[in-house]
This record gives C-alpha cells, structure tokens and sequence, in this order.
C-alpha cells in the first residue's frame, strides 16, 4: 500500500471542514471524487475514517490520529519540493481571513509588493470581524484582535491596542459621564456580538472585572460598534486610535477604567509544521503590520495591571 499526497490533501481538508461538498469546492474538483478517494484512502487503511451522516461529517478517532500525522507529511513534502527551488518559486494556495479595518486598509494594498516575488502563489482572502472557526472552515492563517481561545491555533503575538471608553456628547448630554462603577448600573454599552454578553471591562487596581450592563443594539463588525457609538446608543470601550478615525463624534468617558490592552495575533491552523507558503505569508503579514501596529500607539500593559 502506498499513500498518494493528493489524497491525503482530500482527507485533510474534508475533516477540517467536516463537509465532502466544501471540501471538493476548495479543491477544485468534483465531490464524487473526493468521496472516493477517502473511500479509497478507509479500504488501503483498513478502517474508518469519518462518521458520515446527511447533516455532518465528523472524524473518527483513528482519524484524529490521522489528521495530526498527515498534516505534518504534507507540510513536510512541500519543504522537500521547495529544497531546491529558489526562494521566488512559491505556489499554491493560502486562504486568509483577517479583520476588515487592517484588511482593506494595510494588507490588500500590498498584496501586489507580495505576488510580484511570489506569483505563483494565491491568495483567499476573507475580510470580516466574525469570529471565524478557523480550522474548521478551512483558513491557513488568521490575524487576531483581542484574546485567542482555540489552543490549536499556533501564532505570534505583534503587539497590543490601548484601550478607551467612548461614548457621543448627546449620549453624556442624556445620561451623564460615567466615573465609577457604580456610575455604570445606570448606563448603556454598544453589545458586540463576539462577547457572548454585554459586558463592561476595567481594571479594579488588582485585576480586570467584567461587569453585566444593559445593552440596546448589538453589533458584528468594529465599523458599526464605533457607528452605534457615534448615535448615541452606548458606551463604546475602543483601541484608543480609533477616536481619530470618528472626527471628534466620541468623546473619552470614565478614563479610571480602562479595559485590559487588545492582542494583535497572527495564527496558523498547520501545528508545529506549517508549509513553507504559510510560513512566508505570516512572514509577510508580520513585516507589513508591526509598523502599522506601533504607529497606532500599540503598547505593553503596565506592570501593574496584572489580570
């Protein structure tokens, strides 16, 4: 028995979307023959791979085993390809999702810098403030704001966002400036959608708190959390550069409770083995993003405020 990469790819990518249907898409090739080649793949193993039923696809345990060993020997065969190709000769595919303000402003214009040394690489881009499954839906790399909660994910930090609470004159007009917490029981915050509650985060002088307020609009993207700010729907707690892009809209509210400091983190869903394609995109992502990151006044949490 011998094992054929391209099957191994159909496998991998069919368990990292949990679907045959997606899977082919991605692939490029119709779903009858990624059925049969991971049908093909259970028969020379000798055990089954998936769960198969009409609504999901799920991995078995032997196919978790497999996953993790296959992930590595594709990464690994694509660093033998590339062993004697110069560095110019990347190629392939890898499918990005990233948030949209640093999408359509700092990575799309530069894309051509990149395939111009690559231009046998493809790129896929999503750009969305969803809090996307990463592996499951199929990306290569994904750039974080704020805290990572998937330990498979593998990344690399790039520096933080200082935060701040805003909210528009016409909202203090009406309910006041909030000074303490207390002062927050009476007051509204912008519900971002990733924040399974609307919650109201600051540092008490020996850790982060969250507190439970009311909300009356919730939101999924950071233009319109900063968008409901400006329309005096709540209290907005922002990266501190953002008050510049909301040409004096917002003014600073309760500044003795500052939220803990936003991560910015680029992150891969390849393990401790990443193909060399992925490994030059975060490369390239990182290069492209420490300046911007630092020129919006990113900044370490003070010793002191330890969560």
């Amino acid at each position: 028995m011998s094992l054929d990469l391209e099957t191994l790819r159909v496998f991998v990518r069919v368990a990292e979307l949990q679907s045959f249907t997606q899977a082919a898409q991605q692939l490029g090739i119709p779903k009858a023959r990624a059925s049969a080649q991971v049908q093909r793949l259970e028969r020379d193993l000798a055990t089954q791979l998936f769960l198969r039923s009409t609504r999901v696809v799920r991995l078995t345990p032997e196919g978790e085993q497999l996953l993790a060993r296959a992930r590595d020997l594709l990464a690994e065969s694509e660093d033998i390809e590339g062993l004697f190709r110069p560095e110019r000769s990347l190629q392939g595919r890898v499918r990005l999702d990233l948030p949209v303000f640093l999408a359509r402003e700092y990575v799309i214009p530069r894309i051509p810098d990149l395939l111009a040394l690559h231009p046998k690489l493809r790129l896929e881009i999503s750009a969305t403030d969803r809090l996307v499954a990463a592996q499951r839906e199929g990306f290569d790399v994904v750039l974080r704001i704020g805290a990572v909660h998937e330990p498979s994910l593998v990344g690399r930090r790039i520096g933080e966002f200082s935060m701040m609470n805003v909210a528009s004159p016409a909202y203090v007009k009406r309910y006041g400036a909030p000074r303490t917490p207390d002062d927050l029981r009476e007051h509204y915050v912008v519900h971002y959608a990733n924040d399974r509650t609307p919650v109201f985060e600051y540092f008490d002088g020996r850790a982060y708190q969250e507190l439970a307020m009311r909300s009356l609009v919730t939101v999924d993207t950071s233009e319109a959390y900063g968008a409901a700010a400006v329309a005096g729907l709540g209290i907005a707690q922002l990266p501190r550069h953002d008050l510049s892009l909301h040409g004096g809209k917002l003014v600073e509210v309760a500044p003795d409770l500052v939220a803990r400091p936003m991560p910015i983190t680029v992150l891969h869903t390849h393990g401790g083995a990443p193909p060399r394609r992925v490994r030059a995109v975060i490369n390239w992502l990182i290069e492209q993003l420490s300046p911007v990151v630092r020129a919006m006044g990113a900044e370490k949490k003070p010793k002191d405020r330890k969560a």
